[in-house]
């Protein structure tokens, strides 16, 4: 099994446990409907629960490092404030809003010595760019979903139809929870 393969289909799985308690009527949405509802709704809890716990962090507390030697947790907001940023083009949903991000938080280090956005900045950037994003995921139609992000293309999206714009959801979850995990430990 490809570890590609291996990390989607754990994603579903925790997915899936985590609303096994989902109240639905089985004949008010099919299957497909249901796995895009439950990976969303996965998705606007990882948000929320960020929100919560910037809300809770003091500026202090953001500019000290996860672990030794690790990024910052305000590094780590800009970080996440940018790979969500690039999820607009590569779902189809317009282009960046900050596009200044990447080469801070994406392309180099904690450590480099670029000039960054404040905390407040990050923080309404971060608003700004989940809004944009929500309000497209919520105008999707289902079978959209299943169709093809911009970093494939079509011959290659035919071999693997598992590159869809529903499995960036369920990747940029999971790196988000992952970095939430870290920013926990600057309680």
């Amino acid at each position: 099994m490809q570890p590609s393969t291996f990390i989607i289909q754990q994603s579903l799985f925790i997915i899936l446990r985590n609303h096994l308690t989902f109240n639905f009527k089985s004949d008010c949405m099919n299957k497909e409907e249901l796995v895009i509802k439950m990976v969303i709704a996965e998705w606007q809890k990882q948000n929320a629960r960020l929100d919560k716990l910037l809300e809770t962090l003091s500026e202090e507390q953001l500019k000290a490092e996860t672990a030794p030697g690790r990024n910052s947790g305000i590094y780590l907001v800009g970080h996440l404030a940018a790979v969500n940023d690039g999820m607009l083009p590569l779902l189809g949903f317009g282009e960046k809003l900050h596009p200044e991000l990447a080469n801070i938080f994406l392309t180099n280090p904690d450590k480099s010595s670029l000039s960054r956005p404040s905390l407040d900045e990050l923080k309404n950037y971060w608003k700004e760019i989940n809004a944009k994003l929500s309000q497209h995921i919520i105008e999707l139609k289902p079978e959209e979903w299943f169709t093809r992000h911009t970093a494939v293309s079509e011959e290659d999206f035919a071999k693997e139809p598992h590159r869809n714009k529903l499995n960036i959801i369920i990747n940029r979850t999971n790196h988000q929870s992952y970095h939430l995990g870290q920013l926990a430990y600057l309680k």
